[in-house]
């Protein structure tokens, strides 16, 4: 009881007083330097003095000086303050360069294949130090919830209508495009909506229970219904099965044409009018104002920016 009554009655200027008067050995100049009035200062000893026992500064001919157990507390009292300033800097300021921060973010695999590994090299040029954890988003992940406890700095993937109570930064819009394989017949000859609805699609797997996603969700708005007869949970293995059979995949025009050079495959136009799949970053309000999580989703924003497609921007604007 005695160290929190004795704690409740220091705060953190008391100390930047006793400092200041330790060091300069006046009143007066302490006054100056501390930009207060004298009496303010010497009421502030005055307080200091009982709370040590200790008359702190004596007379010594025409100046003053510490006393013995004044001189003990002046590098105590330094350190004090300078870890009070340093609290305060880590909060405000951020230096990736030196920093060993750990970044976690979760990012549907939907995305620009190049994406992930720009950002995860971006980050490491700038950030040598820092550590990069990478989740994916699926069917038994709640990244409300992630956010909200911290364990994600931020998550990245394509909404129809994100979550209103979480914060949002638009990355890029895409057209919904399809993909085959150059031996597809509509590579060839074209299709009509009949078509396409009949044509034996590839989705991904729901990522919960009854969701349909981005695409099926429209269609089901426009009373119509696709032909999925292969489903897979890994995006990224999706090209590679679109180009050996005659599967489609549907999704935004970057992300297929990403393989139209290392695959047989080719984009082609949907029958079906989509709206544009828009792909946002999404952030909890604690991190809001951390100056780490701000420096990550500036490297995420600039990441985006530099793999969008030009037309992709004039279709946006």
């Amino acid at each position: 009881m005695k160290y929190v009554s004795m704690f409740d009655k220091i705060d953190l200027h008391l100390i930047r007083v006793l400092h200041t008067v330790l060091t300069e050995r006046s009143v007066s100049r302490a006054a100056l330097k501390l930009g207060m009035y004298q009496p303010a200062v010497s009421a502030a000893l005055k307080r200091l003095r009982e709370l040590s026992g200790d008359p702190l500064l004596v007379r010594s001919g025409s100046g003053m000086v510490p006393t013995v157990a004044a001189l003990r507390m002046v590098e105590p009292a330094a350190e004090i303050l300078r870890s009070a300033e340093t609290l305060f800097a880590q909060a405000r300021s951020f230096d990736p360069a030196t920093t060993h921060h750990s970044f976690s973010l979760a990012a549907s695999d939907y995305l620009d294949p190049l994406f992930l590994p720009h950002l995860v090299t971006q980050i490491k040029s700038q950030s040598p130090n820092s550590h990069i954890e990478i989740h994916p988003l699926s069917a038994d992940v709640d990244y409300r919830h992630h956010l909200a406890q911290g364990h994600y700095d931020v998550v990245i993937g394509n909404w129809s209508k994100p979550p209103q109570e979480l914060h949002l930064g638009r990355l890029f819009g895409d057209e919904v495009v399809s993909l085959v394989s150059v031996q597809h017949p509509a590579a060839r000859r074209g299709w009509d909506t009949e078509a396409w609805l009949a044509a034996e699609h590839i989705a991904p797997t729901p990522t919960h229970p009854g969701a349909r996603g981005f695409i099926d969700d429209h269609l089901a708005s426009q009373g119509l219904v696709r032909n999925i007869t292969a489903r897979c949970p890994h995006f990224g293995l999706i090209p590679a099965m679109v180009a050996g059979s005659l599967l489609v995949l549907t999704t935004g025009r970057q992300y297929c044409e990403r393989f139209t050079s290392s695959l047989p495959v080719q984009v082609l136009s949907c029958p079906v009018s989509f709206p544009r799949m828009m792909y946002y970053q999404l952030w909890h309000e604690r991190t809001h104002a951390s100056a780490a999580g701000r420096w990550l989703r500036e490297q995420v924003k600039a990441v985006a920016a530099a793999l969008r497609r030009p037309e992709a921007d004039a279709a946006a604007a």
